[in-house]
């Protein structure tokens, strides 16, 4: 894994906020050396538990296929050194892989196995944005099937302060109703978990039980320095221009918290990532798991803050 690409918790955005920003076209779709990792996880994952990743509304198929055709020209376009077409078929550089995407069936999960992002599709009904379809194979603590053809404000019933009838959800619907075909967006989420899996699914039950008990994440018999990964990610919204719906992406960066002891800016980062999980509320540190560990985290990084 390639450590450090996006660093949230460095102060530039609050957790539990919006935090919107432009995001230039181009960049769009983040590739580096992990996309094989990446890809052959979705394979495995597609081929052990397929419903749990892939959901799609019958009447999504052509807005799939819109998005599949954007990803493909975008690909093409901005990172042909690693794709390249020959009919039908995209091949990926660094291996032998290569994608049939003349798929009428599941579009959006033909698409999904050509970058590392995972693929929603929201698309606006009369009480409001719904999950419509989706390619989830890294969840970070949710569940597709919960969440397939649930509103917006539905689906962030759990979040503190995001669920109905808060200030936070009428302002991600205006967003939403607001977004241009030509100006999509992005925005940056960070939690914390032991060891480095991708596929971190959790459902409604889960996070009751973990909120009413409060576990620690990670083993008492191990350093959680050693165990503890930041788990950063990368989200973006672009609406397509003839069905009008909105591409959602999630692009996970795992690093070990280790890592921040050698970056070159290790006494800020820490700093200010110790300052944010000081700052969390119960409710907050309840959703993210962190109750019985965000002292202790803490601790670690005004070590590391200390020692830089």
């Amino acid at each position: 894994m390639q450590p450090l690409k996006h660093t949230p918790y460095d102060g530039s955005t609050k957790p539990f906020t919006i935090a919107l920003k432009p995001l230039d076209p181009r960049e769009w779709i983040e590739l580096d050396d992990d996309l094989t990792t990446y890809l052959s996880e979705k394979d495995r994952l597609y081929a052990t538990v397929p419903g749990k990743v892939f959901v799609a509304q019958e009447a999504t198929v052509d807005a799939q296929r819109e998005l599949l055709d954007l990803l493909v020209a975008h690909l093409l376009e901005h990172h042909p050194d690693t794709y390249r077409q020959e009919g039908t078929r995209i091949h990926i550089a660094g291996g032998s892989r290569s994608v049939e995407v003349d798929d009428t069936a599941a579009p959006l999960r033909v698409a999904s196995l050509l970058v590392p992002e995972d693929l929603i599709l929201m698309r606006r009904h009369e009480d409001g944005w719904r999950l419509d379809a989706g390619a989830l194979c890294f969840p970070s603590s949710w569940s597709l099937e919960e969440k397939f053809g649930r509103t917006m404000q539905d689906i962030h019933i759990p979040v503190p302060a995001f669920g109905p009838g808060t200030r936070t959800a009428s302002i991600i619907d205006r967003v939403f109703d607001n977004l241009l075909v030509e100006q999509p967006v992005q925005r940056f989420n960070w939690s914390l978990q032991a060891g480095r899996e991708l596929y971190m699914p959790f459902s409604q039950q889960q996070r009751i039980d973990r909120a009413t008990m409060r576990p620690s994440k990670f083993s008492a018999e191990d350093d959680i320095a050693a165990q503890a990964f930041i788990r950063v990610e990368r989200q973006t919204l672009r609406k397509l221009p003839r069905s009008g719906d909105i591409v959602f992406t999630i692009r996970i960066y795992l690093d070990p918290l280790s890592t921040l002891a050698r970056h070159s800016e290790a006494t800020r980062l820490a700093s200010s990532f110790a300052d944010q999980l000081d700052a969390l509320d119960q409710a907050q540190l309840d959703y993210k798991g962190l109750a019985a560990d965000r002292d202790r985290l803490a601790a670690i990084l005004r070590k590391m803050q200390d020692e830089a």
